[in-house]
């Protein structure tokens, strides 16, 4: 599994702290695939609004289905007022 790489051996201390101040337990880092969720929530463009509930179920999904969900933002690539 990719992720493993990112966190396995004593090089990889400073990026098991990281997940660790998150939340993360030791046990689950490189035994669950580690799942991005782009969001490009934002709240001036009323078209993102929704976004963040869609991102908070798709992370809900991915903890269900074994992975471990790390949501990062986007550009919204309109702005709603231009």
């Amino acid at each position: 599994m990719k992720s493993t790489k990112v966190y396995s051996g004593p090089d990889r201390v400073e990026a098991r702290s990281l997940m660790y101040a998150t939340g993360q337990l030791p046990e689950m880092l490189g035994k669950r695939p580690l799942v991005g969720v782009v969001n490009s929530f934002n709240e001036i463009v009323p078209g993102h609004f929704h976004l963040r509930t869609i991102a908070d179920a798709v992370k809900q999904g991915v903890a269900m289905g074994g992975g471990i969900p790390v949501e990062f933002p986007a550009i919204a690539l309109c702005d709603g007022i231009t």
